[in-house]
């Protein structure tokens, strides 16, 4: 990996982590087309990246990172625990798991599942409208809902966003609380890989890499969170929906 290939997947990386389109998915579909190994090295640079994308959370809610908000984040905490649990045990398995056919498949299976929650969705209908007033219990279903993302193509903010509308949360909070939900869930896959492969990762070679992906990837990440809640002011998740299956049925004939 040169300095190019590093500043295209942290562009692709700051589009698609806070969309419901996987943004795992996209990395492995990018790496292939770029020639790009499925190394331990390349996969923790992507979680890297990644957690640059979320960093650009803290600076679009920086009032939500205060003391004031323990409430809050005890919630995120709850829900973040069924995905630490079960990425911890069963990580190898995951990881063994990331492959072209798999991610497409689950593209597709996705896009049916957003297809299908939208046809059923009340906009009209009472949900909770804020962050600050989502349940234990819609926390524990929407933690529930992100294990899916485990599955390389499911999506995380894709699996907590309809854990969240099916939880009777609107698609703004869904949304907002996928993007708070993805700062524990990404510090701990970076401190886990960075653990793992600290000495490949930080050797003088990578280092430039690093740098530019991270840069890239949070300024991306920024505006791109900042158009999204734009969109979801006019739009529904259909647009998605579709978007993932073309896009799985895409990669199924091209591989």
């Amino acid at each position: 990996m040169d300095v190019f290939d590093s500043a295209i997947l942290a562009v692709i990386e700051g589009i698609t982590e806070f969309l419901p389109i996987s943004s795992t998915g996209h990395l492995i579909v990018a790496s292939e087309f770029m020639g790009l190994e499925q190394t331990n090295v390349n996969k923790a640079y992507e979680v890297i990246i990644q957690f640059a994308a979320i960093l650009a959370v803290i600076l679009n809610y920086p009032s939500k990172f205060t003391f004031a908000h323990v409430n809050l984040w005890t919630k995120v905490f709850i829900a973040f625990l069924p995905i630490a649990a079960i990425g911890f045990i069963f990580s190898d398995y995951v990881k063994a798991m990331f492959s072209i056919q798999i991610v497409a498949w689950m593209f597709i299976i996705g896009g049916v599942v957003f297809l299908i929650v939208e046809k059923y969705y009340k906009e009209t209908e009472r949900h909770t409208n804020d962050v600050e007033d989502v349940s234990y219990k819609q926390s524990l279903y929407i933690g529930l809902a992100q294990i899916f993302a485990l599955i390389p193509g499911t999506s995380r903010a894709g699996s907590s966003i309809i854990g969240g509308m099916l939880a009777g949360l609107s698609r703004k909070t869904s949304t907002e609380f996928s993007f708070l939900l993805a700062f524990p869930v990404m510090c701990a896959t970076t401190a886990y890989d960075l653990l793992k492969h600290y000495n490949e990762l930080l050797h003088p070679d990578n280092l430039m890499n690093l740098a530019v992906g991270f840069v890239v990837a949070f300024i991306v990440a920024f505006l791109t969170i900042k158009l999204f809640l734009k969109f979801l002011e006019n739009f529904t998740f259909v647009a998605f929906g579709i978007y993932r299956i073309i896009f799985g049925v895409f990669l199924l004939l091209v591989f």
